[in-house]
């Protein structure tokens, strides 16, 4: 499904997309672009409103630390990683496509 135009995300940049009442945090990390879980698997707030170093999403509120590109959780306190989903590049959208990591 399309979530975003390939100009709307710079390297460095997150993006908040709902696609199907889904929560969905598209990163651009030196150029590739992720897309994981929008909510933290501890406290369930919007990973979007925290901070992107490097690959790295931090939590807004117990920060807690994701990679964004594997979902795995780097510190705690959460301890379950997020779900991934499949990018792709068609023109100037990017699309997501189903998990790639069923639970």
């Amino acid at each position: 499904m399309k979530a975003a135009k390939v100009n709307e995300l710079q390297p460095g940049e997150i993006k908040y997309v709902e696609l199907n009442d889904v929560e969905i945090l598209l990163a651009n990390i030196d150029g590739e672009l992720y897309a994981v879980s929008d909510t933290c698997t501890h406290a369930y707030a919007s990973l979007s409103d925290g901070a992107l170093e490097g690959c790295q999403i931090s939590c807004p509120i117990h920060g807690g630390v994701f990679d964004v590109i594997t979902g795995e959780v780097i510190q705690g306190p959460p301890d379950e990683a997020l779900e991934r989903y499949a990018v792709k590049l068609e023109g100037d959208d990017i699309l997501i496509g189903p998990i790639e990591n069923p639970q």
